[in-house]
């Protein structure tokens, strides 16, 4: 991922064009099209990072949520169940497997409104499940489970008990729901200073499941030593 500015960015109805990447609707499918080029501490050349993602739908939703009082955040599950198909050029890498789409939009910074988030998904039986919960910035939580049946229609279900996990290597901390309020990490996919994504086992509704789960801390986001971080491992090249 490259940070770039507004003149590098066009938007239309079904594509968003970011530089010389994009994504695009076509027909039923969804095509991501990526070009760029990584960044390495201590190294001053960047290797090409070119390939295609093509994700489709399973299972579509078109209901979003109201994550504030005054509505100014919104998240939706667009596909809560996908299948997906990656073909990298460079690196010479390919895979097929599950997938999940999402979107979060707001009319202002996410920091702005919400000081951590933490996420879940799995699936559970036919049905797939999806958990989120957090505190606002002004000290109010929030917190729902939602179920989407074989239509992708969402509904809302009983919150399972909280069940806390280990802090990662950068210390952050990670929250998830399940029965009896135990989970257990299969591995820690993504640690950093502010954000962490991991594949835990569980139970939720009696059912055993293999969940992803992700936890942001916006505060330590918006702390100046991770700011300074940042262009260290994701580019900026804002025109």
């Amino acid at each position: 991922m490259t940070e770039r500015g507004v003149g590098e960015t066009t938007q239309e109805r079904d594509c968003l064009q970011i530089g010389p990447s994009a994504m695009r609707w076509d027909k039923d499918r969804l095509i991501i099209d990526i070009e760029e080029r990584d960044i390495r501490l201590g190294i001053p050349w960047r290797r090409r990072v070119k390939g295609q993602i093509i994700l489709t739908p399973e299972l579509l939703n078109d209901r979003s949520f109201k994550l504030d009082p005054q509505g100014r955040h919104h998240w939706q599950a667009i596909a809560p169940r996908a299948s997906v198909e990656v073909k990298m050029q460079q690196p010479d890498i390919s895979w097929k497997g599950s997938a999940y789409l999402d979107s979060n939009q707001g009319s202002e910074p996410i920091e702005n409104g919400f000081q951590s988030w933490h996420w879940s998904r799995a699936h559970v039986a036919k049905q797939v499940a999806v958990i989120y919960e957090g505190k606002r910035r002004d000290g109010s939580h929030f917190a729902s489970a939602l179920r989407f049946d074989s239509s992708g229609t969402p509904t809302e279900v009983e919150l399972p008990m909280v069940a806390p996990m280990p802090y990662t290597y950068w210390g952050m901390e990670r929250q998830t729901r399940a029965d009896r309020g135990h989970a257990s990490v299969i591995k820690t996919w993504e640690d950093s200073p502010f954000y962490a994504r991991t594949a835990l086992s569980a139970r939720l509704w009696g059912e055993p499941v293999i969940a992803i789960q992700e936890s942001i801390s916006l505060d330590r986001l918006i702390n100046p030593v991770v700011q300074f971080m940042l262009p260290y491992k994701m580019p900026r090249e804002a025109k």
